[in-house]
């Protein structure tokens, strides 16, 4: 993974917390990493505990952020949500996964333009498999 990539995902990240912190959410922690794989955002809405997934592009080359969140992927971001609360003792929230999108659309070079966010509430359904 190249540095552009990485932060290119980076800003990506900052951008989805600046949003979801005007939305009210009250984020708790940021790239929990464990052997399953490593959640976003972990953060708080109302009581429920929502896990993030931030997914940045740029152009179209490789379609829409949402189109890489695979079943692979879904069950990965499962099992980590699962260690996280069961590392935290919170089995007893309610708990959501939310997917952010970050368009980026071609600008000049070395410069970013302005960026479409775009969120997904309730993506997809806690994995046991």
């Amino acid at each position: 993974m190249t540095n552009t990539k990485v932060e290119l995902g980076a800003t990506g990240e900052t951008l989805a917390v600046k949003y979801l912190k005007q939305l009210g959410y009250k984020i708790i922690e940021q790239n929990f990493r464990v052997c399953y794989g490593e959640i976003d955002i972990i953060a708080d809405q109302d009581g429920t505990l929502v896990f993030i997934e931030v997914k940045t592009r740029t152009g179209k080359r490789y379609g829409a952020p949402f189109e890489s969140i695979t079943a692979n992927k879904q069950n990965h971001l499962s099992k980590a949500a699962l260690e996280y609360m069961s590392m935290n003792n919170c089995h007893d929230r309610p708990a959501r996964f939310d997917v952010i999108g970050v368009q980026f659309d071609a600008g000049k070079p070395g410069k970013l333009p302005d960026a479409r966010i775009e969120m997904i509430k309730n993506a997809f359904d806690l994995c046991y498999g």
